[in-house]
């Protein structure tokens, strides 16, 4: 993933809410889980934060390399939408898993 320079202590404060489960340095070994994390639960105050961090090139790479269970539906749509890669009658199924 092509990564700009995202400032990590800005990070670690929405890792620390967000990322709960791990503490903010391990959560930050995978910064584009913290950006899908913030994109998909974040609250209005945080997702601007994220949007300054992150950039909006950023958060369509995080959104286009998504992993299946990362985004709900309705934020899938809402970021597609918002980011201008997809009408929002013309937004991609979710990431799923294929059975052959």
């Amino acid at each position: 993933m092509t990564a700009r320079r995202i400032d990590r202590e800005g990070l670690a404060l929405l890792a620390q809410k967000y990322i709960w489960w791990k503490s903010p340095d391990a959560a930050l070994d995978q910064p584009e889980r913290v950006i899908a994390q913030v994109m998909n639960i974040g609250d209005f105050d945080d997702i601007q934060r994220l949007e300054t961090l992150a950039g909006n090139d950023m958060l369509i790479e995080v959104l286009t390399h998504a992993e299946i269970g990362q985004f709900t539906p309705r934020s899938w749509t809402y970021w597609h939408y918002r980011l201008g890669i997809a009408d929002i009658d013309q937004v991609p199924p979710l990431p799923s898993r294929r059975f052959v």
